[in-house]
């Protein structure tokens, strides 16, 4: 990409943005080359949104409260870009992605921008291209990048590490469903936002919400800001506002306590161990000596002749 096609970019062009993520996205060795040129060449541009990730349980409606969200910031003069991490799967169902009718009206709109997930397998799989497409996304004056999990597990856990806010979507009826909830998923938890309340389901995402409060509370929280419980209906539209204003609450807070940029930079210091970690085991798993010790050794650490510590630092020792 020439600095012509970074200054299309730049100016938000939603077609050099498809391709600089395309080539993100490829696992061509020499693309990659070219994806990490274009990286630094943005990095002074990016940086300039607020990074929220959502989650929720199958059936909480995330594609619908996320159009509704998307479009409530739309109307607030933002723009918004949609990505999806999907590490199980990105073929399956599940993904809003998969699936872009799903969310007609925010995918028509001009102020937005969504794409789905990549398949997983390369370096960093599915997070790091997510990360990195966060960046192109910033650099082309997205204000909100919404990233969703879609996947079980893991997936919670990398989104968390790569996002300002993180917020999990929950069905109205607590009690079973608060067991069904990973303890660490709470506690990664910056807000629960309880979606359909309305209709008949509105007395009980009220009570739904008092007992989520109550199970928060008994959660440490170490940093500046107290993880809020909320209730929306994104099929009415009806306190979607509000969870704005819960996320421009978070902001001024963290800002305020210097804490907004301090968890970027641990978070990029972080992903740069990560990536450390990842590139030597490519480049011990690629070696052809690894590759004729490795059956020996094997079947040593099985037998019970060799310890497995043994054995890892004869791989090292390759090094």
């Amino acid at each position: 990409m020439s600095n012509f096609q970074l200054s299309e970019l730049t100016a938000g062009n939603r077609r050099a943005l498809a391709k600089a993520i395309t080539l993100v996205e490829s696992t061509r060795d020499e693309h990659r080359a070219r994806a990490q040129d274009i990286l630094e060449q943005v990095l002074p541009h990016s940086g300039n949104s607020i990074r929220v990730g959502i989650t929720g349980v199958p059936g909480v409606g995330k594609s619908t409260f996320i159009e509704a969200f998307g479009l409530h910031l739309i109307a607030q003069g933002k723009r918004v870009a949609v990505l999806a991490v999907d590490p199980s799967s990105p073929i399956a169902g599940g993904s809003i992605l998969g699936d872009k009718t799903r969310m007609e009206e925010l995918s028509r709109r001009e102020e937005a921008f969504i794409r789905p997930s990549p398949a997983a397998g390369a370096l960093g799989g599915v997070a790091q291209k997510t990360r990195e497409t966060m960046l192109l996304c910033e650099a082309a004056g997205y204000d909100v990048i919404l990233v969703e999990t879609v996947g079980v597990g893991q997936s919670e856990y990398q989104v968390a590490g790569m996002v300002d806010f993180f917020m999990v979507l929950m069905l109205p009826g607590g009690g079973d469903e608060l067991q069904g909830i990973k303890k660490g998923i709470m506690e990664l938890a910056d807000a629960l936002v309880i979606n359909k309340a309305d209709g008949a389901s509105e007395g009980i995402a009220t009570q739904t919400a008092r007992q989520y409060t109550s199970a928060m509370n008994l959660l440490r929280h170490t940093t500046h800001w107290t993880p809020r419980v909320m209730t929306c209906s994104a099929l009415e539209g009806v306190n979607i506002d509000a969870v704005w204003g819960m996320l421009v609450d978070y902001y001024l807070q963290a800002s305020a306590a210097d804490a907004f940029h301090a968890k970027r930079a641990r978070q990029n210091r972080d992903w740069m161990h990560q990536l450390i970690n990842e590139l030597l085991l490519m480049k011990l798993s690629g070696s052809a000596a690894v590759k004729a010790m490795m059956p020996r050794l094997e079947e040593a650490v099985a037998a019970g002749e060799m310890t497995a510590y043994g054995a890892a630092r004869q791989i090292m020792d390759q090094l």
